[in-house]
């Protein structure tokens, strides 16, 4: 009889892992890469390949970062911060319908597509001079710049993901009953949402990106502005300080974004 009961008593699962494992776990999965950097750069400058003089101790650029922080730093992210947000809001505001337009039409798309493709392969660094001409050394010129770069990569995501945007969703609609105006908030809209977030995270990157080169007019503030005054003097230190601080200025937006995309979209099948 007790073995039989025994023999019918359900055989408890292994426990989890606790979660402080779980959580410390994604810490050094997270940390891994970045310490490998870490002990790369130091490989780098104790190998002897490049001249130590050329390749600042990670401790020193620390040194540096904790000093700028305590001077002119935080002025120039916040001046950064603002020309990047700026310029990719009215870039992405614009380059959603066009976008739309283009990848909705295919006519359209078919007339205006080799007219895109010709800007957007023109670097904004080579438009600084006739900017300069035009729209002057103040912040007008550096926000024509990071909109003239978020604009056209925002406009080829959009446009790319809208024409691949099955018409089997209209078809079924249509049979349904749906208007037009169903059909358009209640199918093309949420369907153009992970594509809207994708243009902004590209256009955000792309702005980053060609951050130096729009404020190479004439700034006086900013991260690329610092950047180019180390230059001036040779400062190898300041100069990574500014660079690692648009990286991760850039990585924490695209973290949020990709947040809010998880939130705004947790009706669609992701793989990851």
């Amino acid at each position: 009889m007790t073995s039989a009961a025994s023999a019918d008593t359900p055989v408890a699962a292994p426990a989890s892992p606790p979660r402080t494992r779980r959580i410390l776990g994604r810490v050094a999965l997270v940390l891994a890469p970045w310490l490998f950097i870490l002990l790369l750069w130091y490989a780098v400058r104790a190998s002897g390949l490049i001249s130590p003089a050329l390749v600042p101790a990670p401790h020193a650029v620390l040194a540096k970062f904790i000093e700028l922080s305590k001077g002119r730093l935080p002025a120039d992210i916040w001046m950064s911060t603002q020309r990047v947000f700026l310029g990719v809001s009215l870039g992405v505001l614009l380059a959603v319908p066009v976008g739309f337009c283009l990848g909705w039409y295919r006519g359209l798309r078919g007339f205006i597509d080799p007219v895109i493709n010709f800007f957007r392969a023109l670097p904004p660094i080579a438009l600084i001079p006739l900017v300069i001409v035009y729209f002057g050394i103040g912040e007008a010129a550096k926000t024509v710049i990071l909109f003239y770069a978020s604009f056209f990569a925002g406009v080829i995501v959009m446009y790319e993901g809208i024409a691949q945007i099955s018409p089997i969703f209209i078809k079924v609609a249509r049979t349904l009953g749906a208007s037009d105006v169903e059909i358009f908030g209640k199918v093309i809209v949420p369907l153009t949402i992970p594509h809207i977030l994708t243009a902004v995270r590209v256009a955000l990157g792309v702005a980053w990106a060609t951050l130096v080169a729009s404020e190479l007019i004439a700034a006086q503030q900013g991260l690329g502005a610092l950047i180019q005054d180390a230059s001036a003097f040779f400062q190898l230190d300041t100069i990574y300080v500014g660079i690692i601080c648009i990286g991760f200025i850039a990585l924490a937006m695209d973290l949020a974004l990709r947040a809010a995309t998880r939130r705004l979209v947790a009706w669609q099948d992701r793989l990851a």
